[in-house]
């Protein structure tokens, strides 16, 4: 069984995840280039707010908890194909949603149902935003 400070840990290292998300989505939509990108584009500026978001959740809940939220940025990917940037894009969404997936596990293990809500939440848009890159790139 996991501990609230091991679950601190992780939330900082997911809410390093949330700030290099942003970031990577802020880069991609200034360079994604072709016309077939242009729908994904809009989507991505709405993709960044929403990291901004889980970001803002998750320090709270760290606050919470009795943690003092990461200022640290996970690593970041960029490509000048603009394919190759959504593929990035997707592996990003992939991670969040195993790793959201575990942290739902260990807050319900420690009974912290309003941290399990939210972490659901999150990962609710995790899963749409790997469908709307998934929808792009044509899988």
């Amino acid at each position: 069984m996991i501990t609230k400070e091991e679950l601190i840990r992780e939330l900082n290292g997911d809410l390093a995840y949330e700030f290099a998300a942003a970031i990577q989505y802020v880069q991609h939509v200034a360079t994604l280039t072709g016309g077939e990108f242009q729908s994904i584009n809009a989507e991505l500026i709405v993709h960044v707010n929403e990291e901004i978001g889980h970001a803002n959740i998750l320090a709270e809940q760290i606050d919470y908890l009795g943690g003092i939220p990461t200022m640290d940025v996970a690593e970041r990917f960029t490509d000048k194909d603009s394919r190759k940037m959504l593929e990035q894009d997707l592996e990003g969404e992939r991670l969040a949603i195993r790793r959201y997936r575990e942290r739902v596990k260990q807050a319900q293990e420690l009974e912290l149902y309003a941290l399990e809500t939210a972490l659901k939440q999150i990962l609710a848009d995790e899963e749409e935003h790997e469908r709307d890159i998934m929808e792009a790139l044509g899988m």
